[in-house]
């Protein structure tokens, strides 16, 4: 699919795996609009890409709209890339065993809020806007990036709400396919296994960590980086073949229970 004179949104843009995406996609001739709560970073990047910087709250059903409008206004909507995200580790039953020492509640439920419900509404609102595109060839109106995780399949101790947000994400990429098909737009789903994001922090103490946790990955034995993920999202959009899939991309590893 071409991009060029083409609007794109991605949410959670404006570092990590979005921003590695937001980048690749402005090559490839997009104006990308940097969704996301960080104001100063996604205003950089927007800048440095030549795109424009909307504040959004996933949670939020105006702000998804704001940065769809402002998308609009900067050629057709063709790509949505659902990066923004949470993560949340908390064992189910406590140690006291206490009723109040379980999980807390509210703290699932905004993990599954931001992860899943959040990707979801983008997916209505951005795909809605794509509906109204002028068809490429084959009839092909946009397409759509969500980000889950291997969590989705190999979650960990402690990764109820992150393993439930991500597996549903992944659960609804067919049914939300099949759906999309009528108006033209595909949606593929990434599973990304552990990547070298600003998330594990700076220093020797966050160097030995993840020295630690490569040890799992079959092979190249090292974290995966924000472009190999990048590349693979942009493949998404791009491949006109590709639909309704879930691409693990994490060099082979399979995660223990902890």
């Amino acid at each position: 699919m071409e991009l060029t004179n083409a609007s794109a949104i991605v949410t959670g843009g404006a570092s990590g795996i979005g921003a590695a995406a937001a980048r690749l996609l402005a090559k490839k001739g997009a104006k990308v609009v940097v969704a996301d709560l960080q104001a100063d970073k996604g205003e950089a990047l927007a800048k440095e890409i030549g795109g424009a910087f909307c504040k959004v709250d996933v949670t939020n059903t105006q702000d998804i709209i704001n940065a769809t409008e402002m998308a609009k206004s900067m050629g057709p909507i063709r790509a949505l890339v659902n990066s923004a995200g949470i993560g949340w580790a908390q064992r189910t039953v406590g140690k006291d065993g206490t009723y109040e020492s379980a999980a807390n509640l509210d703290a699932f439920k905004k993990v599954i809020a931001i992860n899943l419900v959040g990707s979801f509404d983008c997916i209505r609102i951005v795909g809605t806007a794509m509906s109204r595109n002028e068809p490429l060839a084959h009839g092909e109106r946009g397409a759509i990036v969500n980000i889950a995780s291997v969590a989705a399949f190999d979650g960990q101790i402690g990764q109820a709400s992150y393993s439930a947000s991500k597996g549903g994400v992944v659960g609804m990429t067919l049914p939300i396919a099949r759906d999309l098909a009528a108006i033209g737009v595909r949606i593929n789903t990434v599973a990304p296994g552990l990547i070298d994001t600003p998330i594990y922090g700076q220093g020797d103490a966050s160097e030995a960590f993840k020295t630690n946790l490569q040890k799992g990955v079959l092979f190249p034995q090292r974290l995966g980086s924000a472009e190999e993920l990048a590349s693979m999202v942009l493949e998404c959009i791009t491949n006109s073949y590709m639909n309704a899939e879930t691409i693990r991309v994490d060099g082979g590893i399979r995660m223990p229970p902890k």
